[in-house]
């Protein structure tokens, strides 16, 4: 029989303690309470908790400064933060500084119970991160150890980065690594829903409530329901949808069109997009405060061009995938081609190197990838990129066609390989852009 787990509760206020050792007590667990930092400190010494749940405002201190010492301290034990109502600002302080979730006062019971499931579901911190995040340059370690510490939080993450640099692998990975692991991860690409059909596809409808709605159909929350929503490309949200997100995230409750009531959902939110969200703010295409509750924690995921040592082994490991996938024994690199991947600058990130490999282990003699084979302009591989000096042209042909190349390639990316998107955001008709990535070798 395995032993109970125990929680430690901080509060000044005896009913508040009461309260949470009752309730804690039903679902089998034990407890010590203490009624300040000082105390709450002396049993940290002396016991090994599974989990802290601590009040803001303490006589002696703040349940932030608790937070941080446990972080440093004790970084398995899972901290919950319980503040007054209303006051978001100390619940995204506590966040930041690595509690695992927060409660508003008067604590709902319900709230409690799946909060603390949850947290005592944690796996151990520190363990291996499945190896589909590839790499191991410092800025690919550096990011493996945020996934774990972020896994452990139920706070909102903004996963920043360039088209292609696998932001939803990130976002994955946060999900697969924390409490939720067992509950649904729902991506969604927002730049992709048509503007008339977003709040029935976010929250659902109810049959007849539109025109084509000829039965109840549940949204993206409510299939996210006690897991994951990310929400991909979260900038190209029309201002209008922002707002409703806005309130179905600060009230934990959607209704669907429709429907004459609201349904609580538990949805822990990442998103990602690869523009720079604070310059959308600027330019007022982003509402201040969706950017505000979406943007607790900021993870940045490296471009290719800062984790040039992971290149080779991303570059093998595609290889092996593509002779896998077609039967035939993998291609090598030549160490002219890999030279030249090493000094390519990569606008379109892992998934370009995906992509252009494809392209090379199809065209390649001999099933060895020469530098030619990649069709890459000798002077559009320099990492720093810029103009090129005319000593640096030997063919304008090939140089032309190559930036051409590498412009239709970071439109596709930028738009999820969609043509039609595509070919509008390069102000092309769709016949001439079908034209071109034929010509090209592209299609």
């Amino acid at each position: 029989m395995s032993p109970r787990k125990k929680v430690l509760v901080v509060d000044d206020e005896p009913d508040i303690r009461e309260l949470l050792e009752i309730t804690l007590g039903r679902m089998k667990l034990d407890t010590y309470s203490a009624r300040n930092v000082g105390e709450a400190l002396a049993l940290l010494q002396r016991e090994t908790f599974d989990l802290c749940l601590t009040d803001m405002r303490l006589p002696d201190g703040s349940g932030l400064e608790l937070v941080q010492h446990i972080q440093q301290r004790y970084p398995q034990i899972p901290v919950a933060m319980i503040t007054a109502y209303g006051n978001l600002d100390t619940a995204i302080n506590a966040l930041k500084a690595g509690a695992f979730d927060f409660l508003t006062k008067p604590v709902d019971l319900t709230r409690l119970r799946e909060l603390v499931t949850s947290a005592l579901l944690l796996p151990a911190p520190g363990t291996t991160i499945d190896r589909r995040l590839l790499g191991d340059s410092p800025p690919m370690r550096n990011l493996r150890q945020q996934i774990d510490k972020l896994a452990r939080s139920q706070a909102p993450v903004y996963i920043s980065g360039e088209s292609g640099s696998g932001k939803e692998l990130v976002a994955r990975l946060i999900h697969e690594r924390g409490p939720r692991a067992n509950q649904p991860f729902v991506p969604v690409n927002c730049g992709a829903i048509p503007t008339e059909l977003m709040e029935s596809e976010f929250f659902g409808h109810r049959k007849g409530s539109f025109s084509g709605a000829i039965e109840d159909k549940p949204g993206l929350f409510q299939a996210a329901h006690g897991g994951t929503l990310f929400l991909d490309e979260v900038a190209d949200l029309p201002l209008p949808m922002q707002v409703k997100l806005l309130r179905a995230i600060q009230e934990k409750a959607v209704r669907s069109v429709g429907g004459q009531q609201e349904r609580v959902v538990d949805v822990r939110i990442l998103c990602a997009t690869h523009k720079d969200l604070g310059a959308e703010v600027a330019g007022e295409r982003f509402r201040q405060d969706l950017y505000y509750r979406l943007n607790v924690i900021e993870l940045r995921v490296p471009p290719l061009r800062e984790r040039r040592d992971d290149i080779e082994p991303l570059a093998c490991h595609v290889l092996k995938r593509l002779a896998a996938d077609t039967g035939q024994p993998a291609a090598k690199l030549h160490p002219n081609a890999l030279d030249a991947l090493k000094n390519y600058r990569f606008p379109g990130n892992v998934r370009e190197l995906e992509n252009m490999l494809e392209r090379a282990h199809t065209l390649c003699e001999n099933n060895r990838i020469e530098a030619s084979d990649l069709r890459l302009a000798e002077g559009n591989c320099s990492a720093e990129g810029g103009v090129p000096d005319l000593t640096q042209i030997d063919n304008l042909e090939a140089y032309l066609e190559n930036v051409e190349r590498q412009l239709l390639l970071q439109a596709l990316e930028e738009t999820r390989w969609n043509r039609t998107a595509a070919a509008q955001r390069l102000n092309l008709s769709f016949r001439s852009m079908r034209y071109r990535l034929k010509k090209l070798g592209l299609d």
